[in-house]
């Protein structure tokens, strides 16, 4: 997402604090968000002097691994903070392998929350009938079946959170 910041673009922060404002398990904690893979000691510095309660990963759509070395890396740096019970969120995108991803592990930790980032543009012109479909990468290859929501029904007003929620966050670097 783009955000307006009087000390720069969205692509040139690499930290910033707010609180969660999306419905997560973290909403309502202050929350370090980190843009792209950061150094752990930075990470930890900005985590404990801040005082926050939650690491979000992949902050302004960054997490866009490709190579099974650039999967390690991300693992590598956020399982460093779930491994001492701090809570972690990944904004992750539907896009990418998602098999690669559950090969690391990092969905098996309690101190993980996985955000599964589906792009739907316009989701408001798609009409009442519209269905959102949890499938599987082939015919019976890795789910029990398929699940069909009503998208309009997935737009409950208790799980929205308005762009204007967005702006109150605080800038580090």
């Amino acid at each position: 997402m783009k955000r307006d910041y009087e000390t720069g673009t969205a692509d040139s922060i690499t930290f910033f604090t707010g609180v969660e404002v999306e419905k997560t398990p973290a909403f309502g904690m202050k929350t370090l968000f980190v843009t792209g893979v950061q150094d752990y000691n930075e990470i930890m510095m900005h985590y404990t002097y801040q005082q926050c309660e939650h690491i979000f990963f992949g902050a302004n759509h960054s997490y866009k691994p490709v190579t099974s070395d650039e999967f390690e890396t991300w693992d590598l740096m956020i399982r460093a903070f779930t491994d001492q019970d701090i809570l972690c969120s990944l904004d992750i995108p539907s896009t990418i392998n998602l098999e690669w991803f559950l090969d690391g592990g990092l969905v098996e930790s309690n101190n993980f929350i996985p955000q599964l980032r589906v792009v739907v543009p316009y989701v408001a012109q798609w009409g009442y009938n519209a269905m959102i479909k949890i499938d599987d990468k082939d015919f019976k290859a890795s789910n029990p079946g398929v699940w069909c929501h009503s998208l309009h029904d997935l737009m409950d007003r208790e799980k929205f959170t308005d762009w204007s929620k967005y702006g109150l966050d605080k800038v580090l670097k």
